[in-house]
């Protein structure tokens, strides 16, 4: 193991939180009743799995996690993805279908384990947060789409977000106006009491007055779709997995593009989640240890009849703003879905669908952020490309492949960022011994003679051409009267080996033309790489000590020095 043992994280102190911890977690078990319902009823599984997935996933969080705040349940992300994929695969049959959701959910937690092992927590800093904004804008429009038959009261169908589209406008005609005012008056109430009520369970209520409106009104009698008789009593672990002998090579390699799919739409809503709460209460969250923590929630779902979940970001805001100081809220969580699944789910038999599908809608609205696009806009086109991209992935390839298009992306941003880094020509700022880049500030004095470039980035084997390319043309521009180009290595982290040859290939280009080459500023470890390709021999001394300043006195002084 990487540090030798298994870390359990502390519920020191936990007495003087009980109260506080309690009220949060009556709150979550509140919040997660409906929510789960539904987001269960997306996935294609029977109801009561979602709330198994909140009951046996915040004891396993709770046991390795390092958030206060987090909350493990199903999202609607996975919730679709699962839907959408593993159905399939099933073939019609119920018993291989719930079979391939237990070998996907121990799939996921394997992934979770082994990447804790490999110490694996760095990738979700190649996943931008402009990339995330167009990637969970373009879940939630897949997402709604996929409830608007239940909403309508029409014929629905699986497909990509453009099919459910063009089935939508199809049938419109057929819409069932019972349905439609069931369903529409549920998601302005959850949309009006979120805004009026923040942190509250809004979704319970909304939930308890169609569980009235159905047999007061006859709602069942006139159309509307109701859940019917949930299972009681709490989840056992399956006797084994019926139905999966002679899985093909296809059927595994799906299974485990789904099952990673899901390990990072779980991390990286999990962490995100986790360091928001973390910045604002002003405690460290465990990247790494966060892997181990939902490897271990989703084994304990995967052994009680659940499917992969997450620290979802509004559970955990529920959880957050009802006053959650430790992961006992969790706990509680449990003990009230407990109780609810053994004595109490004969009171959700006759919650209509197109309620479950207005509590989906109303959740995942949140996740579209047109503000961050405006200002993606405002702040960096390429930012604004990179999250639109992510959107249109999402929208024309689905959540499964949207994924890793937005992984792909992600990557790809990052290779052109430093494929091309801006070089900056600098000048001296009037009055003092520092300097900055000439293009932007347009009042700084050149040094006569003398041209200063800093690359704002490493220097690695795909950008150095570039680079080259750059300093060259701007040693053109200026003409004969240039005697010497000095390259700023301050803001540069890390010089390769090719990017070494290329600052040896100016040095060459340059001295053809009567021009000398100085590096300054350069890190430890770009030195050693420096001296190592020789490049001290060919432009002097590569040394610490040296600063900028001293290499234009240096000239100065050598230009004094000769002969008129």
């Amino acid at each position: 193991m990487p540090d030798g043992k298994v870390s359990f994280r502390p519920l020191s102190g936990w007495p003087g939180w009980l109260a506080p911890d309690a009220l949060a977690g009556f709150t979550l078990a509140a919040y997660a009743i409906p929510v789960s319902l539904a987001y269960a009823a997306l996935a294609g599984l029977p109801p009561q799995m979602g709330l198994y997935c909140y009951l046996v996933g915040g004891l396993g969080y709770l046991l390795f996690g390092s958030s206060r705040h987090i909350a493990i349940g199903p999202t609607s992300a996975i919730s679709l993805v699962f839907g959408v994929t593993l159905a399939p695969l099933a073939g019609g049959d119920a018993s291989r279908f719930l079979s391939l959701v237990t070998l996907t959910t121990l799939l996921v937690a394997g992934l979770f384990v082994a990447a804790w092992l490999l110490r694996l927590s760095v990738i979700v800093n190649f996943i931008s947060e402009s990339i995330l904004t167009g990637f969970k804008a373009g879940a939630a429009l897949s997402i709604m789409v996929t409830q608007l038959p239940k909403l309508f009261g029409i014929p629905g169908g699986g497909g990509s977000f453009f099919h459910y589209v063009g089935l939508v406008a199809r049938h419109l005609g057929e819409t069932h106006p019972v349905v439609l005012g069931v369903g529409l008056g549920a998601v302005i109430l959850l949309l009006l009491g979120d805004r009026w009520f923040p942190g509250r369970p809004v979704a319970l209520v909304v939930v308890a007055l169609s569980l009235l409106a159905v047999p007061l009104f006859g709602l069942a009698q006139q159309g509307v779709s109701v859940v019917g008789p949930l299972p009681a009593g709490l989840p056992r672990p399956p006797a084994g997995l019926p139905g999966l002998h002679g899985l093909g090579a296809e059927t595994w390699r799906q299974l485990f593009s789904l099952a990673f799919a899901c390990f990072l739409l779980s991390y990286i809503e999990t962490i995100s989640a986790a360091r928001a709460f973390a910045f604002k209460h002003r405690y460290e969250v465990d990247a790494h240890q966060e892997l181990l923590a939902l490897g271990g929630a989703n084994l304990l779902i995967a052994l009680f009849q659940g499917y992969p979940s997450a620290g979802g970001l509004s559970q955990s805001a529920v959880n957050e703003k009802a006053g959650a100081r430790t992961p006992l809220s969790l706990l509680f969580a449990a003990a009230m879905l407990g109780l609810v699944l053994v004595f109490l789910t004969g009171l959700f038999r006759n919650l209509p669908n197109a309620v479950l599908a207005a509590v989906v809608v109303a959740a995942v609205l949140g996740l579209i952020d047109l503000r961050e696009f405006r200002h993606l806009f405002r702040a960096s086109r390429l930012d604004f490309a990179a999250a639109a991209a992510a959107l249109a992935g999402v929208l024309l390839l689905g959540i499964l492949d949207g994924v890793i298009f937005a992984v792909v992306t992600s990557l790809f941003m990052l290779l052109v960022r430093q494929s091309a880094p801006h070089v900056a020509f600098l000048g001296r700022i009037p009055g003092t011994d520092r300097f900055s880049d000439l293009a932007r500030h347009p009042d700084n004095e050149a040094v006569p003679g003398v041209l200063i470039f800093r690359v704002e980035a490493a220097l690695l084997y795909f950008n150095a051409d570039h680079i080259l390319r750059n300093v060259l043309e701007r040693a053109r521009q200026i003409g004969p009267g240039l005697r010497l180009v000095i390259c700023d290595l301050s803001n540069s982290p890390y010089v390769d080996v090719a990017g070494a040859r290329m600052l040896a290939r100016l040095y060459e280009d340059l001295k053809a033309r009567n021009i000398g080459l100085r590096v300054v500023e350069a890190h430890a470890t770009e030195r050693d790489i420096l001296r190592a390709e020789g490049l001290d021999h060919l432009v002097g001394p590569i040394e610490r000590k040296t600063s900028l300043n001293d290499a234009l006195a240096e000239f100065n002084r050598s230009q004094s020095a000769s002969p008129s």
